[in-house]
C-alpha cells in the first residue's frame, strides 16, 4: 500500500525526529520514568511551544492545527520510535477527541490548556471486571439538585498520577429507568485527590504511570456533565487510541529491527559476524515482513478512522491484531538475536521488547480484536 506524506506532514515528522533525536535521551527517560514525577515536563512543554505537536490534531478553534488521523500517525510513530513515555496518545488522542466532540465551553477550555501543554487528561474508564469491554462497568453517577454523585472504582487508569484533568465514565439513569453510559469531567490534583476518591498509584511494566482509583460519594456540579449518551464518542476515542498505539508500535518495531541488525553485524561467533549466517539473515527478513505488514494494517486503520462505526472497527482490529503479532514476533527475535543482553537495563532493546509488549493489551487485547474482525466479517446467517 502506497500511503505517501504531504509536504506538511513530512516536515512535522522530520521536525519531531530532530527534536526527538537531540533532546530526548533513553536513559534520563529511564531515569525519570522511575524517580520523581514519572516523567519530563520540561519535554510536554517542549512539544507544545516548540513543535506544536499537542495541537496538530485539535480544532484550531482551541489553539491547535485541525490535523486528522493521518497527522495523529505522524507523530505518533515517531514517538514509538524513540520510545517517549509521556502522554500524547492518552491525552491528545483520546481524551482530546472525546473533548472536542463534547462541544461544551469547558470542554474546549481544557483542550486550550492541552494545546499550550499546561494539562494532562486521563480518562477513567476501565474497571477491574470490565477487561476489553468499555461498555461493561458498574461506576454510577446519580443526580442530586445541583450535583451528580459518582460512586464505584476505576483499574489501570493510565497517566491519572500526572493528570490535571480525569473524564470519567459512569453509568446514568433517567426517570423511566433507562440507563446510558455517560462522560463527566472534574479537575484533578494526584497529590491531593478531591473528596471522594483514594488514588493508588504505581509504573507500569513499559515505565508509565496508573493508578486505580476508588470513587465514593464524589460531588461534581452540573456541568461536570459532558455527555449524556457518550458511548457512540466512548467506541470512536477506543478505536483512535487503538490506530495511534499501533502507529506508535510500527516506529518502535524500525527501531528494534534496526538495532538488531546493525548488532548482528557486530557480534562475532566463530570468528565471523553473525550477520553473515544464512538462517539468522532469514530470521530478520522474516522480521521485517511482519513489520511491513504491520505498517500496512496501520495505514489501512487510519484511512477509515473516519468512516461508518463497523468499516472503522473492522480496519481497527485488523491492524491491532496484525500489529499485536507482529511486535510479539519482532520483540522476541530481536532479543534472542541480542542474546542474554536482550534483556538488561543497559541496552534499549529490553526497553522496546516491554513497551511492544504492553501496546498488545492497549485499548483491547490481540486477542479481542482478532474475535471483533472475525464477528464483524462473517457471513450472515441465510433463512
Amino acid at each position: 500500500m502506497d500511503f505517501a506524506l504531504s509536504k506538511e506532514q513530512t516536515l512535522l515528522r522530520d521536525g519531531l525526529n530532530k527534536f526527538l533525536t537531540a533532546r530526548y535521551e533513553l536513559e534520563k527517560s529511564r531515569v525519570a520514568a522511575k524517580t520523581g514525577p514519572g516523567w519530563q515536563p520540561e519535554i510536554w512543554r517542549g512539544f507544545a511551544e516548540e513543535l506544536g505537536i499537542l495541537g496538530a490534531t485539535l480544532p484550531e478553534a482551541v489553539g491547535g492545527s485541525g490535523g486528522g488521523p493521518a497527522e495523529a500517525m505522524v507523530i505518533a510513530e515517531e514517538l514509538g520510535r524513540a520510545l517517549v513515555i509521556e502522554p500524547f496518545v492518552d491525552t491528545v488522542i483520546v481524551a482530546g477527541g472525546l473533548l472536542a466532540r463534547a462541544g461544551s465551553e469547558a470542554a474546549a477550555a481544557v483542550l486550550e490548556q492541552v494545546a499550550a501543554g499546561s494539562a494532562v487528561v486521563a480518562l477513567a474508564a476501565t474497571e477491574a471486571g470490565s477487561g476489553d469491554h468499555w461498555e461493561d462497568i458498574s461506576t454510577t453517577a446519580v443526580r442530586d439538585g445541583e450535583y451528580w454523585v459518582l460512586g464505584g472504582s476505576k483499574a489501570v487508569v493510565m497517566n491519572a498520577p500526572l493528570a490535571t484533568h480525569l473524564l470519567i465514565v459512569a453509568r446514568t439513569g433517567d426517570s423511566e429507568g433507562q440507563q446510558a453510559i455517560s462522560l463527566f469531567l472534574t479537575e484533578f490534583n494526584p497529590a491531593a485527590p478531591p473528596a471522594g476518591v483514594t488514588m493508588h498509584g504505581y509504573r507500569t511494566i513499559d515505565d508509565r504511570r496508573a493508578a486505580d482509583l476508588i470513587v465514593h460519594e464524589l460531588r461534581l456540579p452540573a456541568a461536570a456533565l459532558l455527555e449524556a449518551d457518550a458511548w457512540p464518542s466512548l467506541a470512536l476515542a477506543r478505536d483512535e487510541g487503538a490506530a495511534a498505539v499501533c502507529a506508535e508500535a510500527v516506529g518502535a518495531m524500525r527501531k528494534v529491527l534496526a538495532d538488531t541488525v546493525d548488532y548482528s553485524k557486530q557480534r562475532q561467533q566463530f570468528g565471523q559476524p553473525i550477520a553473515g549466517f544464512q538462517v539468522l539473515q532469514h530470521r530478520m527478513v522474516d522480521m521485517y515482513m511482519e513489520l511491513e505488514q504491520a505498517a500496512s494494517a496501520v495505514y489501512l486503520a487510519v484511512l477509515n478512522l473516519d468512516a461508518e462505526p463497523t468499516t472503522r472497527a473492522r480496519a481497527v482490529s485488523a491492524a491491532k491484531a496484525t500489529v499485536g503479532r507482529a511486535a510479539r514476533f519482532i520483540g522476541q527475535n530481536a532479543v534472542q538475536l541480542h542474546g542474554g543482553m536482550g534483556m538488561t537495563e543497559e541496552l534499549a532493546i529490553g526497553h522496546y521488547f516491554k513497551r511492544l509488549t504492553a501496546i498488545q493489551y492497549e485499548f483491547g487485547s490481540t486477542d479481542y480484536h482478532r474475535a471483533r474482525y472475525a464477528k464483524l466479517t462473517r457471513p450472515a446467517a441465510v433463512g
